[in-house]
């Protein structure tokens, strides 16, 4: 499996994600992709229009974008990419993925995602592009039952000739619902997203009942 891994290409992760909002857990997560797996930068890459979230309203992409870019402003190995949130219709990590790839052959891309997502990464479309155009980064916690993750990371190799990495992260219990959650409450989000993130849901009125 190693042999395809170019070492003369760069190393460059993928984190993406509706992020409505970005918080402190997604940036402590692609800061351990980026450590442990000596990458070269790591993009942040947010949803135009995810195929799983139309149970709700989705914040506009201007504001999720430019949480984003407060957020990262202050790391040099994060960049912002806004190759879904352009795409026009619903997005799809295989045709994200394809499209990296054609257009930056010097780079190997890492697609970092939750363990969970591994058993049902069947479901997601194309799954074989997926897995033939990045290597995947699977994010643990402490408390993970690892003998089905194990099984189950077998299979995707035996499957699709995948090449997935475990990446250990903290197990820190934030969500971007939480956060929406607090705002309508009227409770505090200091220190669960960075500080000017927090500034511009207030002074947006992003979040809020009513809004």
């Amino acid at each position: 499996m190693e042999e395809r891994i170019n070492k003369e290409k760069k190393k460059v992760g993928i984190l993406g994600g509706t992020f409505d909002p970005i918080h402190v857990a997604h940036l402590i997560l692609a800061e351990q992709a980026w450590q442990q797996f000596k990458l070269d930068t790591v993009l942040i890459m947010p949803s135009g229009d995810p195929p799983h979230k139309k149970e709700r309203e989705i914040t506009s992409a201007s504001h999720r974008v430019r949480m984003l870019q407060l957020a990262i402003e202050d790391n040099k190995h994060f960049k912002l990419s806004n190759v879904e949130v352009e795409r026009e219709g619903t997005t799809y990590t295989a045709e994200t993925l394809t499209g990296l790839c054609r257009y930056n052959p010097d780079c190997n891309y890492y697609f970092i995602i939750g363990a969970d997502s591994l058993f049902q990464l069947e479901q997601w479309r194309q799954p074989e592009i997926i897995m033939s155009h990045s290597i995947l980064l699977a994010a643990v916690r402490g408390d993970y039952k690892m003998p089905q993750l194990e099984e189950r990371i077998d299979y995707l190799k035996e499957q699709y000739d995948a090449q997935i990495y475990l990446l250990h992260t903290p197990d820190i219990m934030i969500s971007s619902s939480l956060i929406r959650e607090h705002v309508q409450r009227g409770e505090s989000i200091r220190y669960l997203v960075p500080k000017d993130v927090e500034k511009y849901i207030y002074q947006n009125k992003l979040y809020a009942k009513g809004a």
